[in-house]
């Protein structure tokens, strides 16, 4: 099980690039994202910094003398995904957050994967996972994947991590997914899978799970903290907006083309695509 497995998640035709947050702390929170996570700094601003791995940008950080900490029931972030290669790494990482006494919200099987949820210094969700092969996933009639929430055995995975010193999560590590808060389930239907032609992968109770080519999702959404939830203001913390990057022109073209259709404004900036979701949740569409 030490074969790459991220690549799946980043082969479909549409996959999650960076994630930007706005938070109200940028020394303190930058930090533990490279000191916990092992990002590296790859770009520094008065406002703001992006960070990556393997010289790829993942996470953008940004603050501004307006910011006001988001309730924890608005719209926004559950957690941004960080998905490293194979489950040797999440072990290595595991071995790494326990030496650094790293507090751990939760950990979970989710047969499709295995994830560590923790959190940022200002309570932005973060999740730390490894994909199991596609090829152990199983699908249903219906196109879903089985997805379940089971105990994952920390120690265990612990133990199996090789002793070797911890330099950063990997190169090839991404974000998996995005999972956000919003306030209605149908309204994220009608709008991951309806306009933007994600597909529907899973339903929890309050939550639907959106992927692009089979994937278990690279969108999630849920109303466990934020049933009802209007848009979100200009100057909360948290989730600013987050990238679609498309593998398949065509499948931009047509998420453009439904876009237009039903009037809902976007922007362009060169290739770029800028728009928001239904609760205020900034989107960027590019190839």
């Amino acid at each position: 099980m030490n074969e790459q497995t991220s690549t799946y998640a980043l082969s479909r035709p549409a996959h999650v690039g960076q994630s930007h947050l706005v938070v109200t702390d940028l020394p303190t929170v930058s930090a533990y994202y490279q000191t916990m996570l092992g990002l590296k700094v790859l770009e520094n601003g008065t406002s703001g910094q992006v960070l990556g791995a393997g010289g790829r940008p993942l996470l953008t950080l940004t603050t501004g003398g307006d910011v006001r900490r988001a309730p924890r029931n608005a719209a926004g972030l559950f957690h941004t995904a960080f998905l490293l290669p194979n489950r040797t790494e999440l072990g290595r990482w595991l071995r790494h957050a326990a030496g650094n006494n790293v507090v751990i919200d939760g950990a979970s099987d989710h047969l499709v994967s295995e994830a560590i949820y923790i959190s940022d210094p200002e309570g932005n969700g973060i999740e730390v996972y490894a994909d199991r092969p596609h090829g152990e996933w199983n699908y249903h009639a219906d196109g879903q994947v089985e997805m379940a929430t089971m105990r994952l055995d920390l120690q265990a995975l612990h133990d199996s991590a090789p002793q070797d010193a911890w330099t950063g999560i990997p190169d090839q590590s991404a974000i998996g997914h995005i999972h956000l808060q919003v306030g209605d389930i149908p309204r994220a239907d009608e709008f991951y899978r309806d306009v933007l032609g994600l597909e529907l992968m899973a339903r929890y109770p309050g939550a639907s799970f959106f992927g692009s080519g089979r994937y278990h999702h690279h969108v999630a959404a849920n109303i466990w903290n934020s049933r009802g939830a209007t848009a979100r203001s200009d100057r909360m913390s948290g989730l600013s907006d987050y990238t679609l990057k498309f593998n398949d022109k065509a499948a931009l073209d047509t998420a453009l083309a439904k876009l237009d259709a039903l009037e809902i404004a976007t922007s362009r900036d060169g290739d770029v695509v800028s728009l928001k979701d239904p609760w205020g949740i900034g989107l960027k569409l590019a190839l």
